[in-house]
């Protein structure tokens, strides 16, 4: 089966990184830039199914990446910019792009924006709508969880840890993992936010009965989802 190709532009290495591996994870074959001309001469050479075009880039910006490449290809494209001003929205909606998203920003967020935008241009493709580890059940779509048949109210961040840990089930996060991937690379914030977010889903959770699955501390390093 042939992965979806996404390209990953931005001048950030450590942001690249990152996305690159959450993308993978979620089963695409990621292509890295960190120029915009070097975006460009990918976008030649390569057929992609979605597009990550940071807005400030060295060579060329993203708003003229954008440019150049709905000259040739109707590509999904999501910018990504620490540029938050409604201007520069308006604008690099108006020349193509399909979504704008304003750093901070946490990977999980950048993830759902790219199984939206694909869901609506190919109802086609199947994106996995739903996450499950023996009765606990997470709806992408709705963005719930079930423990069971029972709803159990989560906050958008407990939301996007579950989903991290259930694509990534058995799989040790420390803390600035946890950090990275649902606050963002910018956040300002300590291992304390995560612990608490922690304490407080575990608390949600066993609120229901269940079994065979746990969220685990693994001390001296992080969490994991046991199933």
């Amino acid at each position: 089966m042939n992965l979806m190709k996404i390209l990953i532009a931005d001048d950030t290495e450590q942001i690249v990184k990152i996305l690159c591996a959450y993308a993978q994870k979620e089963g695409f074959e990621t292509t890295a830039a960190y120029d915009g001309q070097e975006a460009l001469d990918y976008f030649e050479k390569i057929k992609f199914d979605m597009i990550l075009l940071d807005v400030m880039m060295p060579k060329l910006d993203g708003f003229e990446v954008c440019k150049q490449i709905r000259k040739k290809s109707n590509v999904p494209i999501i910018m990504v910019t620490a540029r938050g001003e409604d201007f520069d929205k308006i604008m690099g909606l108006d020349i193509g792009a399909d979504d704008y998203i304003v750093k901070p920003f946490s990977p999980q967020e950048v993830m759902a924006r790219i199984r939206c935008i694909l869901r609506r241009a190919n109802p086609a493709n199947q994106v996995e709508k739903k996450l499950r580890a023996k009765n606990l059940l997470l709806d992408l779509e709705a963005g719930e969880v079930f423990v069971g048949e029972k709803s159990v109210p989560v906050t958008k961040k407990e939301f996007e840890m579950l989903e991290l840990f259930l694509q990534n089930q058995n799989q040790v996060f420390s803390r600035e993992q946890l950090l990275n991937n649902i606050w963002g690379v910018d956040y300002d914030g300590d291992a304390r936010t995560v612990d608490q977010h922690i304490k407080r889903l575990r608390a949600k959770l066993d609120a229901f009965e269940h079994d065979g699955w746990k969220i685990s501390t693994v001390f001296g390093t992080g969490y994991k989802f046991e199933s």
